[in-house]
């Protein structure tokens, strides 16, 4: 195996440390910064990702029997259940939570049971990231720092999220849990390669829960979330895509 950078998992493992110390991202109405952030997640998925979907289609088509057979566009089908997975992660997360917010009398710690469940499907989520992360490194450059900008962002969009979940447990406990994730998928990819339509179905979930977990984070009317940020975060990084 030819040399291999490292930079990249590092740059996102950096902004699960020390994202969240950023203190004036928090707050509300939502800041300007998170929604411009949720944007370039947003125009990647669509100016870069699904494009590559298409290409990934195709591969499955030639070389997946049962892939033609079942379904014509089943690439995008996972995309779906990939956003389809993590709202209803998020559902069960945020109902377990005002139950027993009901049950503690108004006390707004998240119960021990829901951060871990909400961790765990991040630390999954992670590790299909860190994975597709190591996949890119035969693409060229270009297309590795697009994707770690993107990915980047939308990490620190998802801490902030976190931490208004769990506060104290997502820094003593869930950033660890979260690097440590994605270094595993980074590590995998290096010793293991698997074939390229297991590549395409992981990163059309992947896709998939990008969208959700960007929406989920700006749609909430409590949020305040900043839409012209949002805008304009998507439309400057979709000119930078077309423009390369």
């Amino acid at each position: 195996m030819g040399y291999v950078s490292i930079w990249p998992i590092l740059v996102l493992a950096f902004i699960h440390f020390f994202g969240s110390r950023l203190r004036f991202l928090a707050g509300i109405p939502r800041s300007t910064w998170l929604s411009g952030a949720s944007g370039v997640s947003v125009a990647y998925v669509f100016i870069h990702l699904f494009p590559e979907l298409h290409q990934g289609q195709m591969h499955m088509e030639e070389n997946v029997v049962w892939a033609e057979k079942f379904l014509e566009h089943h690439v995008y089908l996972v995309a779906l259940i990939g956003m389809s997975v993590f709202y209803g992660l998020e559902r069960s997360v945020v109902s377990a939570k005002r139950k027993q917010i009901k049950r503690d009398q108004g006390e707004s710690k998240s119960p021990k049971g829901v951060f871990w469940l909400h961790i765990g499907s991040f630390a999954l989520y992670n590790a299909l990231i860190g994975y597709i992360l190591f996949q890119r490194e035969e693409e060229p450059t270009q297309t590795v720092i697009l994707f770690t900008i993107a990915m980047a962002l939308h990490f620190l969009v998802n801490d902030f999220g976190m931490l208004e979940h769990h506060r104290g447990n997502y820094k003593k406990y869930g950033r660890w849990v979260l690097v440590l994730a994605l270094i595993i998928g980074w590590t995998v990819g290096y010793v293991k390669e698997v074939s390229e339509t297991i590549v395409v179905i992981l990163t059309a979930f992947i896709g998939g829960g990008v969208i959700l977990n960007v929406l989920k984070e700006e749609l909430p009317e409590e949020r305040e979330s900043r839409y012209w940020a949002f805008v304009l975060g998507a439309l400057l990084y979709a000119i930078l895509l077309l423009s390369l």
